[in-house]
């Protein structure tokens, strides 16, 4: 029995998608170059972006001066300012949130210093969503909420969202998404992902990895994380725990791991073995400012601190040399606390990677750090939200301004 091709509406709706997302990625788009993307002709064009534009997704306007005669094509924008996504980030130190407009436009801010030691989720909540709720008074009426997600420093269970494994914070089995959606009250259910899996998705499509069909992002925080995208997609795995890279074992005679393992790559590289390494534990320094202060150090000629970042690089090389083996990445971003353990052990790296890779791998590899600096995580997390009303623009929009409608009725 054959199967029957897309309806009319289903590829209207694919088209819709489509086009939406290239002014999302992409920025301000003439007309004419979204024909050319799309390989449609320009009434169809036209047609889709007047219904974005009818939606309050998309404006058009016409474009500078382009110093070219005849009539220019016009330009179709994200309204950044009208549809909007709620972003999170839950690190070991800190706490963000964020409204974020179509487009990728950060609109408001919030961020919070959160203590180490056990990890109150009702306290988390409560203060994310209270952020929240301080940068929705802002909003003019005619705003809408598309989306909401999290990114988490912790194994996350792609069916629901669950945070199964989070050592660094001790979060265990616990649905931080469902806990969040409930206290925010606005209607829409609130997705949570890996930070270093999101961290890699912003960098694909905002930050140095655009136009990459094939990245590694590495993400330091206390531990080490790992984003893989593969042909253009981010490789999550059966149940989306994958590219837990930092429990990859690179010494197997090594430091005890949190994860109950010896010698994984994030307890040769991550933070507590920089600083222990360094003399500066028992100092009671840590988090960001404690590893910019070792490679700060090392820069001055302090030969501890060079010391250990000789060591901990020669592990990180050792980690990334297996990554390259097995991905054959275009690139390989360093993000976090790694950046600035990247840029104060480079050689080391790179000697690892020249010993330990073949030679056909690492011929077009490139070793950068991240663009999108502190801002990968809860740039991810907005690109995970907005991924619905990208999928079908139209139909998600009314459903969430309903929604919100009704929220806030209640």
């Amino acid at each position: 029995m054959l199967r029957a091709g897309p309806s009319q509406e289903e590829i209207r709706r694919h088209n819709l998608g489509t086009l939406l997302r290239h002014v999302h990625l992409g920025g301000p788009t003439s007309r004419a170059e979204l024909t050319n993307r799309m390989g449609l002709n320009r009434s169809t064009i036209m047609a889709l972006t007047a219904d974005l534009t009818a939606a309050g997704l998309v404006r058009e306007e016409l474009p500078r001066d382009t110093g070219r005669a005849g009539r220019p094509s016009l330009v179709v924008r994200p309204e950044s300012a009208r549809v909007y996504v709620l972003a999170f980030d839950v690190g070991v130190d800190r706490l963000v949130a964020a409204r974020i407009g179509l487009g990728g436009v950060i609109l408001d801010r919030r961020e919070a210093v959160r203590p180490r030691g056990g990890f109150d989720m009702t306290e988390v909540v409560e203060t994310l969503a209270g952020f929240a709720r301080q940068m929705q008074r802002k909003v003019r009426p005619d705003t809408v909420c598309v989306g909401a997600a999290a990114a988490l420093c912790g194994a996350v269970r792609k069916s629901d969202g669950v945070v199964r494994f989070a050592p660094n914070i001790g979060l265990e089995d616990a649905p931080f998404g469902e806990a969040l959606s409930a206290r925010l009250a606005l209607g829409l259910p609130v997705s949570v992902g890996n930070d270093a899996n999101l961290g890699a998705l912003a960098e694909h499509t905002r930050g140095l990895g655009v136009g990459c069909r094939d990245l590694v992002y590495l993400h330091g925080d206390v531990g080490i994380g790992g984003g893989i995208i593969v042909n253009n997609q981010l490789l999550g795995g059966v149940a989306g725990y994958g590219g837990e890279v930092g429990h990859t074992v690179v010494n197997p005679d090594g430091r005890l791991c949190g994860c109950g393992s010896h010698g994984c790559l994030e307890a040769e590289v991550g933070e507590r073995a920089l600083l222990e390494h360094a003399g500066r534990s028992a100092r009671g320094e840590r988090g960001r400012d404690g590893i910019r202060a070792v490679v700060e150090a090392a820069d001055k000629g302090d030969i501890i601190a060079q010391d250990a970042l000789h060591r901990v690089g020669d592990w990180l090389g050792f980690g990334v040399a297996n990554l390259v083996n097995i991905f054959n990445p275009e690139v390989v971003i360093f993000g976090g606390t790694l950046r600035e353990i990247y840029l104060g052990s480079a050689a080391q790296v790179r000697s690892r990677l020249n010993t330990c890779t073949l030679a056909a791998l690492r011929e077009s590899l490139r070793l950068r750090t991240s663009a999108l600096v502190d801002d990968a995580t809860i740039v991810g997390a907005a690109e995970l939200a907005f991924a619905q009303v990208l999928a079908d623009p139209l139909e998600v929009l009314a459903r969430m301004a309903t929604r919100q409608t009704q929220a806030a009725r209640t």
